[in-house]
C-alpha cells in the first residue's frame, strides 16, 4: 500500500511531500514502512507490545549507509523524541 502525504511547517517555505510505502501491517503488533521510492531507502519498523494494560512501543530504523544515518540524526530523527512525547500526551488524554 502506498500513500502520499503533504506536511507544512511554519518555518518552511512550502509543503514537504512524503511518499510512504507500507511493507507490512500486522494489527496491534507491527507496522513496517519506507518513505523512499526505491528499495535502498530507510526502513522503519514500529512494534507494539502489551505490558499489562500499557503498550511498549519500539521504534527501529535501518539506514542504507552511515552517511544516511548521520544526515537523519541532524534532521528528522532529532525530532523523534518530541514526536513520541506528543503521542504519549495525546494517548494519555484519550484514556482519561
Amino acid at each position: 500500500m502506498n500513500r502520499r502525504y503533504h506536511a507544512r511547517h511554519p518555518k518552511s517555505r512550502g509543503p514537504a511531500r512524503m511518499d510512504t510505502k507500507y511493507l507490512e501491517v500486522v494489527p496491534n503488533e507491527r507496522i513496517v514502512w519506507t518513505n523512499d521510492e526505491d528499495e535502498e531507502g530507510v526502513v522503519t519498523t514500529v512494534t507494539f507490545e502489551d505490558q499489562g494494560g500499557k503498550t511498549l512501543l519500539t521504534f527501529h530504523e535501518v539506514y542504507p549507509s552511515k552517511e544516511a544515518l548521520e544526515e537523519a540524526l541532524q534532521g528528522s530523527a532529532a525530532a523523534l523524541p518530541e514526536q513520541l512525547e506528543q503521542l504519549d500526551e495525546l494517548l494519555s488524554s484519550k484514556s482519561e
